[in-house]
């Protein structure tokens, strides 16, 4: 029998039932007792965590310069700026400090940055990086000869205190303007004329100490051991020279002094430090001058220095030189 059309019959799904459709395979849904040790666990999702908008770190960014940059200078702006720079440079600085020194060293720079501003605190860095480069100078060689500054060369608060005495008292005369306008540029010449010396006195010791082939007692010239008080070397005393110098032209750079006051710091230094080599040979150990240490000594001569640079310079203006 033939059919003109085929006739077709559909059968309901239900009657025959879809297979579910495996999983694909997970550490997830792996059988317990055959998941190994290094299968990974199941961690909960981590929580959305907000992100710091660029605008709010742009906007930090800009304000915290904007107080670094702030002209004239406030005790916050030193404060913020001198935080922000003793934590950037903490790696060198505790090469050449103790951790009181440190410290000190902190107070000193907030108050120069607040009288100074950043031109004068750059000035005091510069002044810290040359000496404690030159403190450093064949170190093994002044420890073995007994002649090496205490702690390897890392100043201490006395140190750090003796050696800015004077430029504190001329950052403090800035900030309570005293003498009005026309003694602001005195103070500053004090400042500078400080750090000059001292720098001077530090690199001509300790290349003296170092490389100095003979050195003479200045007061009678005669020939003794290196390190001895008062005592001076060709050496040492051109590398001072050099030294007071450097920091000179540095600070005329930055604005803190004109070329004639810059070269009144080097000369106010020199003869700062022969007043200094005076002291040390004559009073400094003596019996009833216990009491005249290095630190005491470093205070003197400083501050000889930047009161000789503040007289040289009013000697002049009433010459008018």
């Amino acid at each position: 029998m033939a059919y003109s059309t085929l006739h077709t019959f559909a059968f309901p799904s239900s009657f025959f039932p879809l297979k579910p459709k495996p999983k694909p395979f997970s550490f997830s849904n792996k059988p317990t007792f055959l998941r190994s040790p290094l299968s990974p666990p199941n961690f909960p999702k981590m929580q959305h965590v907000p992100r710091v908008s660029t605008s709010f770190v742009h906007e930090a960014f800009g304000g915290a310069m904007t107080l670094i940059q702030s002209s004239p200078a406030t005790w916050k702006s030193a404060v913020f700026s001198n935080i922000f720079i003793f934590l950037v440079g903490s790696p060198i600085l505790v090469t050449g400090l103790s951790l009181s020194g440190f410290v000190a060293a902190f107070l000193l720079g907030t108050l120069t940055w607040r009288a100074f501003s950043s031109s004068g605190f750059l000035l005091v860095a510069i002044y810290f990086l040359i000496g404690t480069a030159a403190t450093k100078v064949k170190m093994t060689q002044k420890v073995a000869q007994g002649v090496a500054e205490k702690r390897r060369g890392r100043r201490g608060p006395g140190s750090v205190i003796g050696s800015s005495a004077a430029g504190c008292v001329c950052a403090f005369l800035t900030i309570f303007g005293v003498g009005g306008p026309a003694f602001s540029q005195l103070w500053r010449l004090g400042f500078v004329a400080s750090f000059c010396t001292k720098l001077s006195d530090t690199v001509s010791s300790e290349i003296g100490k170092a490389y100095g082939k003979t050195t003479y007692l200045v007061t009678t010239f005669k020939v003794v051991p290196r390190g001895t008080e008062g005592a001076v070397s060709i050496e040492g005393t051109v590398a001072g020279i050099v030294a007071s110098i450097v920091l000179a032209v540095v600070a005329c750079l930055l604005g803190e002094v004109g070329r004639y006051e810059a070269i009144i710091c080097v000369l106010a230094s020199q003869i700062a430090n022969l007043g200094e080599s005076i002291i040390g040979a004559v009073l400094q150990e003596k019996e009833g001058f216990q009491w005249l240490n290095n630190d005491a000594v470093n205070i003197m001569n400083i501050s000889m220095g930047s009161i000789i640079a503040v007289l040289m310079q009013q000697a002049l203006q009433s010459w008018h030189i």
